[in-house]
Parts: C-alpha cells; structure tokens; sequence
C-alpha cells in the first residue's frame, strides 16, 4: 500500500468534511494532518480496507479532542448516541447546492471578509495544495510576502470568527471572481507542471470537470463559460506540447493534427454562448486569443494580427506584465520582429521573470541579435526552467551563429 498516496487521495475529502463539520478550516486541517501521522506508523502493521474512511474516524476523534481541550461545548463534541456522520454526508449538509466537494471548499475558503488577493492564495494553499512558491509565480510576487498574506488571512478568520461554511447560492456573486481566479491560477501552474515538467498535475485533469460543473450550475455567468472554454482550448492541445525528445514545442510550432477537434469544438460553443451575453471580460478575450490560434487547424495559418488586438483589448482589462509580454511576441510575428521588441521594452522590465527573458530571446533572434538573444536565452536558463523547456532553450540558443 502507497500510504502517502492513500492519505493524498483522502485529504480533500476528510478535510472538507471536517471543515464542514466544525465550521473550522484550521482546526479541520491540523486534525487531518494528526490523522495522517497516526496513520503511517498504523498502516505498516494493518492496512485498512478504507482508508479514506480510517482517517475521517480518527482526524473526527482528534477534532473533537481539540474543541474538549479548547474548553468548547457544543452539541458537537458532547457523547452523543446517535452514529458518527461520513465525511461525505458531513460535507453534503454543508453544501447543498454545490454537487462536488472541491468546489465548495473553494467557495468556502473565498470569503469576502478577507481580501481578494489574501482569499485566493488561501485558496491556492489550503484547497489546490499548491505551494507558498508556485503561488508567489503565479503573482509574480516575493514568496515571503506571499506567506504573510496567508498568515494574516488565518488571523483575521479567526479575530474576526468567521465561521468557515459553503455560502448559500444568494451569496455565490459576491466570491465568483475569487473563485474563477483560484481555479484559473491553479489550472495554468498544474498544466505547466503536467505539460512541461512531465509530471501528472492532479488538478490539471480536474479542472475540466470543475468548470464543467461551474458552467452547468451558473450557465448565465459569461466569464464562468469563458473560464470553460479556456480550459478546454488549453487541453485540446495538450497531445502537442512536448516532441518525441521530450522538449516543449511553442503553440505556433505544433503539428495541429494532434489537437483534440472535440474538445476545441465545444469550447466553441461555449464562447458562442458567453458572447451572445455581451458581458466581455478577461477570461472570455484569452478563451478568445486560444481560439484564434487553433483557428490554424483550418485555415492552415495563425492570425497574428488579430491576436496581437486580443490582447491590446485584454491589456485594458487585465492590466499587467503577462498581457504586455505576449501581445510583444504577438505583434513580433505580425508586424516583425523590430515592432515587438519596441513593444517589449515599453512594458516592464522583469528580468528574473521567466517569459519576459524567453520573449526577449526569441525577439532578438529573429531581429538579427544572435549576442542579445544569447543573452537572454542563458538568462532564461538561469532561473530554472522545467526540464521540456530548458530542453527547447537550450536547442534554440545551440542554433544561434
């Protein structure tokens, strides 16, 4: 038995079943956490035959020892003749509406008492388990000031006594963006690690399921059927991502007999649908960019023209260096490459950002600067890329005269 991959595959479930019983995030997690060190020194003598079912009966037992401790009485922590709830039926009270029990933790955890950056990499934390430093890349943001956001958004919880539940559907509008953007951040770093790094990235395969169930409960909502199709825009070429050497292949690059047509067809349908609501936002224009680069299954060619306005119109609604970077490549490939170097030295200057160095290189290369591309390129590899892609830098700066 795999008791660390046994007690993983557990985690989500037993912890939102616990948060949804003790309304306690903190106090579920350390119980869980309990739980799982009891677990690995058991398991050895006696594995169980559930073991999803032995760590909700004994992270129960260690949160009601906790509440007893913590001198808390409650109807929940006295003996009580009636059987001990599953953690499926625990979460099921809790969540009504919401049919998956990832999603409503990550409606619970995006409460707006706290901040919108503070809840969502809370989020990213405790519900995606991803970790302080792939949430600090994805904010392009110091790690340490990543953790003080966490830290300070437990403390106001619990300053504050916010009870940790699944809001009822009247109250989903108000933590939507926080959700959209939890799910959307943790798809983009789980698809880089899945895709690049060659390793399986859990939440990459969930996340067609999760905004799946998001269209299907809230399909009036444009930005949730543009998040959709975004996802599936993004798996659709996923076959196409790495060579038979395994270096990553750019997006231009791909052999488009690879895409998955049903997969792009029904993000289609999808944006058709968001479109038709005349409710554009950042989620429906990048959908949108992905959109125009598949369109070369067809026509045989990339719009880059076209592209590069996608995101001069995502720019003005996402201001920010990821939008000012690809519009620099995107008006490199239409307008040449002089034009998107001007346009990359307008934007900000992010030298230990991975795909700033990457456009630069590429840019430069193609402008007839093998030195500043080779710069660049050795820039790029200095900070560390998955092993797919510094295999295809790697190529790119053996190739420069």
């Amino acid at each position: 038995m795999d008791i660390g991959r046994a007690v993983e595959d557990a985690r989500l479930k037993v912890v939102a079943g616990l948060a949804a019983r003790f309304g306690d995030l903190d106090l579920a997690q350390d119980a869980f956490a309990e739980a799982a060190a009891a677990a690995v020194s058991a398991w050895r003598s006696e594995p169980p035959r559930d073991a999803a079912a032995w760590l909700w009966r004994a992270a129960l037992r260690k949160g009601l020892d906790a509440r007893r401790r913590a001198g808390v009485r409650s109807r929940a922590v006295h003996d009580r003749p009636e059987p001990e709830p599953t953690p499926e039926e625990a979460l099921m009270a809790a969540q009504a509406p919401i049919p998956d029990e990832r999603l409503s933790l990550i409606f619970a955890c995006c409460h707006p008492a706290l901040a919108a950056e503070a809840r969502i990499a809370l989020t990213l934390k405790v519900v995606c388990g991803l970790s302080s430093g792939a949430i600090a890349r994805a904010f392009l943001t110091p790690e340490p000031t990543i953790l003080q956001r966490i830290t300070r958004a437990k403390k106001k919880i619990a300053a504050a006594r916010v009870r940790f539940e699944v809001p009822a559907r009247e109250a989903w509008a108000e933590r939507l963006e926080a959700v959209l953007a939890t799910v959307e951040i943790a798809y983009a770093l789980a698809y880089e690690d899945a895709a690049l790094a060659g390793e399986g990235a859990v939440f990459a395969g969930e996340a067609m399921r999760l905004t799946g169930v998001l269209a299907a409960l809230l399909p009036d909502e444009p930005e949730v059927l543009g998040l959709a199709a975004l996802v599936r825009l993004a798996e659709a070429r996923r076959p196409a991502r790495l060579d038979a050497g395994g270096a990553m292949v750019p997006l231009a690059e791909q052999v488009v007999e690879e895409w998955d047509a049903v997969q792009i067809g029904q993000a289609a349908r999808l944006l058709d649908r968001a479109a038709a609501m005349r409710r554009t936002g950042p989620r429906q224009v990048l959908a949108a960019i992905h959109a125009a680069h598949v369109s070369r299954l067809q026509t045989g060619v990339t719009p880059w023209r076209e592209i590069a306005t996608l995101y001069e119109a995502l720019a003005v609604l996402r201001p920010g260096p990821i939008s000012a970077v690809n519009r620099a490549v995107a008006i490199g490939h239409a307008d040449g490459a002089q034009a998107g170097l001007a346009a990359l030295e307008a934007s900000e200057r992010l030298e230990a950002w991975l795909p700033w160095q990457v456009a630069r290189a590429w840019l430069s290369a193609q402008a007839g600067r093998p030195e500043a591309a080779k710069d660049a390129y050795r820039a790029a590899l200095a900070l560390g890329p998955a092993p797919a892609e510094r295999l295809y830098l790697e190529r790119r700066l053996a190739e420069l005269p």
